[in-house]
């Protein structure tokens, strides 16, 4: 299976896992999922008030410069390791 296959099916495990990740592994598994997606953060940084859009911009644009190939199965492997 390609990276970008075992990634899609990482996606459809996130859904299903037994616990719920607490929120720094949620914001890991987003941050990772948009730099493996759509590559380095873009657009406006969400202001002080949106704290939850802010902290995921945060963690994505934290990503910067990792390539998406990378990004994806540094996800797949979190994922993974969530399904224990």
């Amino acid at each position: 299976m390609s990276v970008q296959e075992q990634f899609t099916q990482a996606q459809l495990d996130s859904k299903n896992l037994s616990e719920r990740p607490d929120n720094m592994t949620l914001l890991k598994i987003y941050a990772l999922y948009k730099q493996g997606s759509s590559g380095d953060a873009s657009g406006e940084r969400p202001g002080m008030t949106d704290f939850v859009a802010r902290a995921k911009f945060d963690a994505w644009a934290g990503l910067a410069g990792t390539s998406q190939e990378e990004a994806q199965q540094q996800y797949i492997d979190l994922i993974e390791e969530l399904k224990g």
